[in-house]
Order: C-alpha cells, then structure tokens, then sequence
C-alpha cells in the first residue's frame, strides 16, 4: 500500500507546482485557443503513444462534451487516420506524418496543440514548424526540460519532471483545464459561424 500511496502523493504534488508556477501559462493558452475559435479557426492535436491517446481524448472532449451540452468546439486529432498516418509514414518517412496534416487542414489562425513529454519527438517538432509556415498559433505541453519544443512553440507548458507516466498526468489534467474553460465560454458567447449558419449561431445544440 505504501508505494500505491507514494504515486499518488507525487502525481498530486506535480500538479500543485505546475498549479503555482505554470498557471498564467494556462491562461494564456485559454485566451490564445478562445481568440481561434471566436475567429473561426480550429484546434489541431497531435502527439505520439500515450500523447497520441491524449490528444484524441482531448480533441473529442472539445467535439462532444466535456460537463454539459453545448456546441462543439472545432478541433481534429491528427492521430486517428490510420490510412493517412501509414501512407505518410512509408511514403514520405513517419516525421512527416503530423506536418502533412498540418499543411493540408491547417489554416491561419487554427492553433496546434503539440504534446510530447520529451520535447523532442521529431514529427511534432516537423508539425510546429509547418504550423508556422501556414500561420498558425502553436501551444506546447511538455514535459522534462521542454526539449526542442520548448524553443520553437508559442506558449509552452513544461512539466518538470523526468518521469513519462507523472508528466502525462499533468497533461491530461492540464487539458482537461483548458477544454473545461473554452466549455464555460462557449455557453455564455456563441462561436463565429460560416455565413449560412450565423442564424443558426445562438441556438443550443441537441442531438437528433
């Protein structure tokens, strides 16, 4: 019991010193992906393993829900595609299989969620440097020293510590934030909508 004890006492502690170091970061990524979404730009998520399954996870809860009904939050995964992924990879080499996407969906304005607990995974440095080149915001969630990552994002949030598994839980609590926040806003001022859809723009969403 006393190790099962011990991990939970370090996950919680993490979380209470990014909570007092990190959290005008957090607010800053939360007006920075707001302002996309007031302009109707997008939320693009990529990551690979355990970030992979973070930023599906996280893309969904901006889609569908997070506490309540409401409309959705545009966001994509860049990590569900499997075709995509797997022609990417043995076409062009798999650094290139998020920054394909990027150049393909990517719109000005759109912002890119990167996550990678080193900081240094070579496709979502490939994917923040394609962001940029089509003019997108860039919001990483790192972990370590931020690696390469760090230097090249907009706004990074970096979770010091070594250990994968308590830098993922930082992460995913971290999204969990920043999904609950844009929720709380889009409930209270309703998203910019194409032209043939502003009519509809101040109605509640309900499923069919």
């Amino acid at each position: 019991m006393d190790d099962i004890t011990q991990e939970l006492r370090d996950s919680a502690a993490l979380k209470v010193q990014v909570a007092e170091t990190q959290g005008e970061i957090i607010q800053a990524m939360v007006e920075c992906m707001w302002e996309s979404l007031q302009q109707g730009g997008k939320l693009l998520w990529c990551g690979n393993g355990g970030s992979a399954a973070d930023a599906q996870h996280l893309a969904t809860e901006c889609m569908v829900r997070l506490e309540v009904d409401r409309e959705p939050l545009p966001a994509i995964a860049l990590t569900t595609d499997t075709s995509l992924l797997t022609a990417a990879g043995n076409d062009h080499g798999f650094e290139t299989i998020f920054a394909r996407q990027v150049a393909g969906l990517g719109r000005s304005g759109d912002v890119l969620v990167a996550i990678s607990t080193s900081g240094n995974s070579p496709n979502v440095v490939r994917a923040v440097e394609e962001a940029h080149r089509c003019g997108l915001s860039t919001l990483g969630l790192l972990g370590r020293d931020g690696g390469r990552l760090k230097e090249i994002v907009h706004l990074a949030l970096i979770v010091p510590s070594s250990s994968t598994q308590r830098i993922q839980e930082v992460h995913i609590t971290v999204g969990h934030i920043l999904c609950g926040a844009l929720e709380r806003r889009v409930l209270k001022s309703a998203l910019a909508l194409p032209a043939r859809e502003q009519k509809e723009s101040a109605r509640t969403w309900k499923a069919c």
